[in-house]
Parts: C-alpha cells; structure tokens; sequence
C-alpha cells in the first residue's frame, strides 16, 4: 500500500494507510471474484454499450503556455517534465 501511494505522491499517515490497505485488499478480493466466472463464450469488450458518435469535432485551439503547463511539475529539464526512467 505505501508503494503505490508513493507512485500516487500521496502522503498518507500510518493510520490512512492501514484504512486504505483494508479497503484495496476488499476491492481487489471482489475484482478476483470475476476469475471464477465461465466468460469463455463472451466476446471481449471496451465497452458495455455500443456507442455512436462519442467523437467531437476536433477544432484547433490555442495551446497552454509551456510555463504554465510546467508549474506544478514535480521536475522540469530543458522546457519538459523530466521523469523518471522506466
């Protein structure tokens, strides 16, 4: 849990994190429920619904400034956001 807070940049107190861990560990043991079902005859999906016309227009607009873009990065190189290596 303090794992993915970290890569959330969450800072949670001991307390937060015990409370979340409970409640990962209760969604995660709901979504592996979804193993035991027999889905072999159902076709994959994106989604539920079949959908029409979710697309806009796309209409070109200015851009956001790079400095503002760039003010809450947490590091900044070069006029980019400097990440880390993956």
């Amino acid at each position: 849990m303090l794992h993915v807070a970290k890569l959330a940049r969450l800072a949670l107190s001991e307390e937060e994190a015990e409370r979340l861990g409970g409640q990962l560990d209760a969604i995660l043991d709901a979504v592996s429920k979804v193993s035991e079902l027999d889905l072999s005859d159902v076709p994959p999906t994106s989604h539920p619904l079949d959908l029409v016309n979710v697309l806009a227009d796309d209409i070109p607009q200015p851009s956001l400034p790079r400095d503002v873009a760039l003010a809450n990065a947490p590091a900044v190189e070069d006029g980019a956001f400097l990440v880390p290596p993956t």
